[in-house]
């Protein structure tokens, strides 16, 4: 963790009963009382309704190519009559809700006699009690119909639904995964950011459990999240203590709330600002009413950057606390936001002039804006709000959403133009498509007019990349669709020349239209 090839954790302790010691007789009443279905049925609620908080869903970043929302979770639970009521219960709070909002939650578990530690890699369903067995096949009957798939607790499916299990947790195609003991130890999946444990966890077993969340993905995932529902503190602190150092709780663990909110000083004697104090001083140094006017020094420039970038950095953490709330408003952040990106704009064009660069002490959160990323589909719904009411407080709105928008700010002066466009018997959804199109087509074909590209091999070269997401400068395809010139001898500079331009002008045709065509969105 120190060397940064790892995350540190954040662990909160969220007791739900107090244990008794555990003599036989105990032990019975301690596993009815675990297993009551008035704390089962707090715990999934619990879990149901912070779960896009902590598990970061309003982070939008890319993975093989694919844009996600947010990372996913594991459920350890104690033993697997407890694993299926979880599950039981996170289907019928479940009903209740949209489909577009339900968890794509999955179980997994196999026999392990006397309820040792499993081995990793167990697979034993033969040994099941037949009411475990039949039960395991059920909710494996609800992972087919969710995923398109077929499997099922026999000897070789079982083993396909594992590794099926293990490849939707990596890929974040599953949201939660209720287990028993599997995934809990060499299990590697960078998406996973939260462990929910209800279970008795000591030593080794505890800081394997634990670092299945810390593995690193983006500045995103500054920590691994655990969220315990038993008293687990002194358990967390002996295994720190044992395998680390019982003093080293400031490098392994997240500090509270109030540290982050109010600042604190570490274990080297460095202090920290806090989340409040850095706001403060945002205020005061960059008051909002007159940001625009006053003319910033490069210096304060590169202090603005760097003071908004820790804000964005230290609210990156407070927002998976469940106390946390933000005393910077939203319309605040987002004028913040967009000046964050205008000074970086400014300070990015006047590098280009100079031989040294003035941003190389500065780091530009761009991960830390793009968690905070609005759709397409959001601004579109003001936009007919707007149309219907033509309020002026809305269309202010529009335009800082999109002004703090760093994928959208480009597409600014396209939106603006289309709201012009309307009249009172427009349809926003129908009427942007044809919009879209047509201004798609009109700037392609000025392209194409202007460089003498072909045209047909040029549209379709960029349909390909819209489709995949992506413009390729290399290759025959992009070739191919350029004029007749040589290779070499006095014609070649003319060449190398359209060649750039080429890509130039496609390169920023792409980005203006690049997720914008409705069309082919999921409903």
């Amino acid at each position: 963790i120190r060397d940064n090839n790892v995350l540190p954790f954040r662990v909160s302790y969220h007791t739900t009963t107090k244990l008794k010691d555990e003599s036989k007789n105990k032990h019975i009443e301690t596993e009815e009382i675990l297993l009551a279905k008035e704390r089962i049925t707090h715990i999934t609620s619990y879990i149901l309704e912070h779960f896009s908080t902590q598990t970061k869903r309003s982070s939008t970043y890319t993975l093989n190519g694919k844009g996600l929302n947010g990372f996913n979770a594991i459920f350890a639970t104690q033993s697997i009559p407890m694993a299926m009521r979880y599950y039981e219960e996170f289907q019928a709070q479940q009903t209740s809700l949209e489909q577009s909002k339900r968890l794509k939650v999955g179980i997994i578990y196999s026999y392990a006699p006397n309820d040792e530690q499993e081995e990793e890699n167990s697979e034993d369903t033969a040994s099941l009690p037949k009411s475990q067995r039949d039960f395991l096949d059920a909710a494996i009957n609800d992972y087919n119909a969710m995923f398109k798939c077929k499997f099922d607790s026999s000897a070789d499916n079982f083993h396909n639904y594992y590794k099926d299990f293990s490849l939707k947790l990596k890929n974040r195609e599953l949201d939660l995964a209720i287990v028993v003991n599997m995934f809990l130890t060499g299990f590697d999946a960078t998406t996973l950011n939260t462990l929910y444990v209800d279970k008795s966890l000591r030593y080794h077993g505890l800081l394997q459990a634990y670092s299945r969340t810390n593995r690193i993905l983006n500045s995103v995932k500054s920590f691994g999240n655990i969220i315990a529902f038993r008293d687990l503190q002194k358990p967390t602190d002996d295994a720190l203590a044992l395998f680390s150092d019982e003093n080293a709780k400031g490098i392994v663990f997240l500090r509270s709330l109030e540290e982050y909110l109010h600042g604190y000083t570490d274990d080297k004697g460095e202090k920290h600002k806090g989340y409040n104090e850095l706001l403060q001083t945002l205020h005061t140094r960059f008051p909002l009413n007159n940001f625009l006017e006053s003319t910033l020094k490069q210096s304060d420039k590169k202090d603005f950057l760097a003071l908004f970038g820790e804000i964005l950095k230290l609210r990156n953490i407070l927002e998976v606390f469940d106390d946390f709330s933000d005393s910077l408003s939203e319309r605040d952040r987002q004028d913040y936001q967009s000046y964050y990106i205008d000074t970086y704009e400014s300070l990015r064009t006047k590098d280009q002039t100079q031989k040294q660069s003035v941003l190389d002490e500065v780091e530009f959160e761009v991960e830390l804006l793009k968690q905070v990323e609005i759709s397409i589909e959001y601004i579109l719904e003001l936009i007919a709000k707007y149309h219907k009411h033509k309020d002026k407080q809305s269309y202010e709105h529009i335009v800082k959403l999109l002004d703090s928008s760093l994928s959208l700010r480009s597409k600014k002066e396209l939106l603006l133009r289309f709201i012009e466009s309307l009249n009172p018997q427009s349809d926003v959804a129908k009427d942007f498509s044809i919009y879209i199109n047509a201004r798609k087509d009109e700037s392609l074909s000025s392209i194409i007019t202007e460089l003498d590209l072909k045209p047909e091999k040029t549209r379709a070269f960029m349909r390909d990349a819209f489709e995949r997401g992506e413009l390729r400068n290399y290759g025959q395809a992009f070739g191919e669709i350029l004029p007749p010139s040589p290779l070499f001898g006095k014609g070649a500079e003319q060449t190398h020349k359209v060649r750039k331009q080429a890509l130039e002008k496609l390169q920023t045709f792409f980005e203006l239209f690049k997720g914008l065509d409705m069309s082919n969105k999921e409903q």
